[in-house]
């Protein structure tokens, strides 16, 4: 394999030629500006290179292991956890309050995305648990939050949510696990969860379980549900009720222990308001439908890396007028196109998570409440649609790129295959893509009586009036067009029409959405004439060529409706 080499020269280009970052920070009184933050990407980028990316494909061969009830993580990995969160990277973006570093979200997701390009199953651990930092700080009590935050920012403890049961996946409405309220104020919690990420490690620390739960006197459904913390260590330092039942063997993660885990009467608190928890645990889930589209946009990234590198050298075929070979198969136009659909994807979707991270920093950190109200409805109405196209395209570009390599991408000794099957995860966990896409048309698309999605399609359509690109602008704005049409044809749908369509509308929105981001990026580029500026032009006329075409043939049939696919039987299937 190639050495991973982090996308640092496009961050500082995107930071300081395309989003503004400077700009945005003053406006939130942070002192940090773009020489910063590109140093800070540029020492995690070497680390993830020279720590991470040595251990991938080892760790996906060992696997994690259960021994005597207990996780065995592969080589290397509890040394490079140490490493990582002693050198800080565990508190970047954290609350300063319980030691974090505050640093703008942007920087975060970037991490993640080199995390994600490295070495998927080991950035899970910081993911998850700062998406349970988050989810304590929001909703639990003080004693709680000052109990476990300032170590789980830190590192020494991590984080795992426990939502899933065998009979209660996407509908949790049907989770069984008990919490009986004990004398003392806290809750013996009950039951068996599965697909539990980072359920247990050999890390050392603690390992804080988000778990739900019924109380009780719960109501029937989603009502009825609370959100508790269970602590692997009890404060007296004593083990808790709980335990590693099995590891799931999975098609790829193999490094990340997926537990099935049990609760025996385990000690608990309760998180936020009883029966409230699903809301308490959304806050958590939608930090890391964030992280997971990421996911897919880093894999993408290293697969393209190993796929371009191995172009550029393999001899196969003659040139296209006959007269040289063999040439390296980079000449061969199909070669070229299976790169370049990777490289468009990836270019535009890293520009649009740093766009919608600094929604969110805005949404933290704005002086003012409008302004706040505004980025948080951006990143609520984005979430479903970085998560679900950034997957959805990752796994993609890692077919191709394994396609690359033909038939040596089919065998372990390039990793590409290993790409394919880590990747797949990512369109499945937090939520399916297809509930996603539901969630973006049956939920965000009425946010503000459908105000939000109509303030956001006006922000591009201002962006695309006033950009200097000949290139892509004028190919966008139809293709924008279209997605006003079919949003106006979708609002008040039925369950049906609304569920056929809503796939298909969720790429057409994420196609848009690069789109901008390319006419943002080709702007910017041609004000230059630099290697990285002339490649922006090129990657911009291919993405408007090639790619966008694509929301056409989406629109078209999500005008189509719901007839022909309920139009079969259920027992003719």
């Amino acid at each position: 394999m190639y050495n991973y080499i982090p996308p640092i020269d496009d961050y500082r280009f995107l930071l300081t030629r395309v989003l503004g970052f400077d700009t945005a920070m003053s406006a939130l009184g942070q002192d940090v500006d773009a020489d910063l933050a590109a140093t800070v990407l540029e020492e995690a980028g070497r680390m993830c290179a020279e720590r991470l990316h040595p251990i991938n494909r080892e760790g996906d061969e060992h696997g994690s292991r259960l021994v005597d009830g207990a996780v065995q993580t592969p080589p290397g990995f509890a040394d490079a956890y140490r490493d990582f969160a002693d050198a800080g990277w565990a508190s970047l973006s954290a609350d300063p309050a319980y030691g974090g570093q505050g640093l703008p979200f942007i920087l975060q997701l970037w991490l993640d995305e080199m995390f994600s390009a490295t070495n998927l199953s080991f950035g899970l651990f910081f993911g998850l648990t700062r998406g349970a930092c988050e989810a304590i700080a929001a909703h639990a009590s003080d004693d709680l939050k000052a109990a476990y935050l300032p170590k789980m920012v830190s590192g020494e403890w991590t984080g795992a949510m426990a939502l899933t049961e065998s009979g209660a996946g996407t509908d949790l409405a049907l989770l069984k696990t008990k919490a009986v309220p004990a004398a003392d104020g806290s809750y013996a919690v009950t039951g068996q969860k599965i697909f539990i990420s980072s359920g247990d490690h050999d890390f050392g620390g603690n390992i804080v379980h988000l778990v739900l739960a019924r109380l009780p006197d719960a109501p029937p459904g989603v009502k009825g549900i609370s959100l508790f913390l269970v602590p692997k260590y009890l404060p007296d330092g004593a083990r808790n009720a709980m335990s590693v039942g099995a590891l799931e063997q999975k098609m790829g993660i193999h490094a990340q222990p997926t537990c099935v885990m049990n609760y025996d009467g385990a000690t608990g608190w309760l998180v936020g308001e009883p029966h409230r928890g699903l809301a308490a645990m959304f806050t958590m889930m939608n930090a890391e439908r964030l992280m997971v589209g990421i996911q897919g946009l880093g894999v993408a990234g290293a697969a393209y890396q190993q796929a371009a590198g191995y172009a550029r050298e393999r001899l196969q075929g003659r040139s296209a007028d006959g007269a040289r070979g063999p040439v390296t198969i980079i000449e061969h136009a199909d070669v070229r196109r299976m790169l370049l659909n990777i490289r468009a994807f990836v270019e535009a979707g890293r520009a649009l998570a740093g766009w919608t991270a600094l929604q969110l920093d805005r949404a933290h950190r704005h002086p003012d409440a409008a302004e706040r109200a505004e980025a948080d409805a951006f990143v609520a109405l984005l979430t479903p649609v970085v998560k679900a196209a950034f997957t959805d395209f990752g796994f993609e570009s890692a077919v191709q790129a394994q396609q690359v390599f033909g038939g040596h991408g089919y065998i372990r000794e390039w990793g590409m295959e290993q790409y394919v099957r880590d990747a797949r995860i990512a369109q499945i966990y937090e939520g399916t893509n297809g509930v996603q896409a539901m969630d973006l048309v049956g939920r965000k698309l009425a946010l503000g009586g459908g105000a939000v999605v109509e303030r956001f399609f006006d922000l591009v359509s201002g962006d695309l009036d006033a950009a200097d690109a000949p290139l892509t602008a004028g190919a966008v704005r139809e293709a924008l067009g279209l997605l006003r049409d079919v949003t106006s044809s979708l609002q008040g749908a039925s369950v049906n029409a609304a569920g056929a369509a809503a796939v298909d509308y969720l790429r057409l929105f994420a196609l848009v959405s690069m789109g901008w981001m390319w006419v943002r990026m080709e702007s910017a580029a041609a004000q230059g004439d630099t290697p990285l500026e002339q490649a922006k032009l090129a990657v911009a006329r291919f993405f408007v060529d090639r790619m966008l075409p694509q929301t056409k043939g989406l629109a078209v049939a999500i005008q189509t409706g719901e007839a022909s696919m309920m139009a079969l039987a259920p027992d003719a299937f």
